[in-house]
């Protein structure tokens, strides 16, 4: 039963191990956050963001041939996107699928020059995994870009909910971005992010859960 297809969406397929961990206070797996941010970008007709899967981020971070690595990131048209969201896991075997203890948010801004990494742990535990994933692809994004970890980034209240804090920071990033005007003013990290509490991300767990159940009735 755990594996039975539930869902397929774009290009994600979910099985019913995966409604079992929405259902329940569980750590989100690589397919919950990438089916969440396709159902964000079918959302938006421009293509000037660009939601990286989790798998696709994983694999540039650790990347063991560097020099095939431009030929990887050529699909992604990373030149024509302004804003681009990894997510950060801290797994390091490329052998082991659905690896790593936790989940955090790496935004790249194109006109700011910047890459901001979102952490909801209190001691940003995926520091050194987001920073090696823009050390390996700020040569192929832009020049003369820099690197901040977000100070006021909202914290988790216990050892499971982060990659439901990924989900609300991609998703609080693309409100900044679409409703913010001027966008330069006022930039995302320096906004407030209080909305993003434990009893918000809490009440996302069961909105993602009904979402995926309401695709499945219209497919």
């Amino acid at each position: 039963m755990a594996d039975e297809k539930v869902l397929s969406y774009n290009d994600v397929v979910l099985r019913q191990a995966d409604l079992d961990i929405l259902s329940g206070p569980h750590f989100l797996n690589d397919r919950i956050i990438e089916f969440y941010l396709s159902y964000l970008s079918s959302r938006r007709a421009a293509e000037d963001i660009l939601f990286v899967p989790p798998s696709i981020a994983f694999w540039i971070k650790e990347c063991p041939d560097t020099a095939s690595l431009e030929e990887f990131l050529k699909p992604l048209n990373l030149p024509n996107r302004e804003l681009v969201l990894f997510p950060i896991n801290d797994n390091i075997d490329v052998s082991f699928a659905e690896g790593g203890n936790h989940w955090s948010l790496l935004a790249f801004r194109r006109s700011a020059k910047v890459f901001i990494h979102h952490d909801s742990s209190s001691s940003c535990m995926n520091s050194s995994h987001a920073s090696r994933l823009y050390r390996a692809i700020f040569p192929y994004i832009s020049d003369g870009v820099t690197y901040m970890e977000c100070s006021n980034t909202p914290k988790q209240a216990n050892g499971h909910d982060c990659g439901l804090y990924v989900i609300a920071f991609a998703r609080a990033i693309c409100n900044w971005y679409e409703h913010t005007t001027p966008k330069d003013k006022k930039r995302w990290w320096f906004s407030d992010l209080e909305h993003i509490t434990p009893s918000a991300i809490s009440e996302l767990r069961s909105e993602i859960l009904e979402l995926i159940r309401s695709l499945m009735v219209k497919h």
